[in-house]
């Protein structure tokens, strides 16, 4: 089955064109974001999510945030190294891919991402997540239900879910992120002691990766509750998303260096098979998530909405 695979010329391309537009973006962040941050440039990881108006996400599936675009079919692969618990340095291998399924989340329909995590070259990690786009362009995360597994058998969901067990929806990329302004919350999922914060760290990088050469990245630091002394960066290229991910400080568990190696426009065929695993996986957290993802409606195809 043909896929369409992006290349870093027609990626850069992309990017050129999606940086001249973002370049005119003058307005300031915090007078305008439509959602609460936590005060100064690191804010607290205590500090829960504003909550969400469900009268501002008219368009709430159509996420084509500059820095973050989830256009359906679209699959990116990811390679780098991760440490263990033990220390031991091994591969590590991301696929993120867009659905073409959308669920609704407290009266929200959002976008489904199906990911799979790789250590070792073992399938450690298969994830729902669901993101929602408001109408002043901040990409929201609305949940997720990661699947972890050992030695090919299932140990434990750690779900959070907007609106249920306290969880709240955050931002996962800003419309207009600036240097200087506050840091913001990415999503407060206290059953499973999910609190990620982040801050806009560097912009107007340049990064080469298997996939090509970017230019003018945006680099977000990002931390968590509990993880002190280590932080991820996050590189996102204009028109294209995340194309590394890398880290500061020193604590082990963020240690992990992520790279991308290709992106690709899926084709029918590939896309429905990827959709069937969703929905495989949603059936799976039905069963092992009672209190959180049992009390949503099941997904359904974006087309037949």
């Amino acid at each position: 089955m043909a896929l369409e695979c992006a290349g870093p010329s027609s990626a850069n391309t992309i990017m050129s064109r999606a940086w001249k537009a973002a370049s005119t973006v003058a307005l300031c962040l915090a007078m305008c974001s439509g959602f609460a941050l936590g005060q100064g440039q690191g804010g607290s990881n205590d500090s829960a999510p504003s909550t969400v108006d469900r009268g501002k996400f008219g368009r709430s599936t159509i996420i084509d945030n500059n820095w973050l675009p989830m256009k359906p079919g679209t699959r990116w692969t990811y390679e780098g190294t991760s440490v263990e618990d033990d220390g031991k340095l091994v591969p590590h291998k991301i696929i993120v891919a867009v659905t073409d399924l959308t669920k609704t989340i407290a009266g929200i329909r959002t976008v489904v991402s199906y990911d799979l995590d790789y250590s070792d070259r073992e399938l450690v990690e298969a994830e729902l997540a669901f993101y929602a786009q408001d109408d002043e362009g901040n990409v929201w995360q609305f949940g997720e239900y990661p699947e972890e597994y050992e030695d090919g058998k299932f140990v434990k969901a750690p779900t959070w879910i907007h609106g249920l067990q306290g969880g709240r929806a955050g931002i996962m990329m800003p419309a207009q992120p600036r240097l200087g302004t506050p840091s913001f919350a990415q999503g407060w999922g206290p059953s499973v002691g999910w609190k990620d914060r982040a801050v806009v760290y560097q912009v107007g990088q340049r990064v080469l990766v298997p996939s090509g050469l970017y230019e003018n990245v945006l680099v977000v630091k990002e931390s968590a509750t509990g993880e002190q002394d280590a932080e991820q960066l996050k590189y996102y290229a204009p028109g294209l998303g995340n194309v590394r991910t890398g880290w500061t400080g020193t604590g082990a568990k963020v240690m992990e260096t992520l790279e991308l190696v290709k992106v690709e426009q899926l084709s029918a065929a590939v896309q429905a098979d990827i959709d069937t695993k969703a929905m495989q996986l949603e059936r799976s957290a039905y069963r092992h998530s009672k209190n959180a993802y049992a009390k949503t409606p099941a997904m359904v195809p974006a087309k037949r909405r």
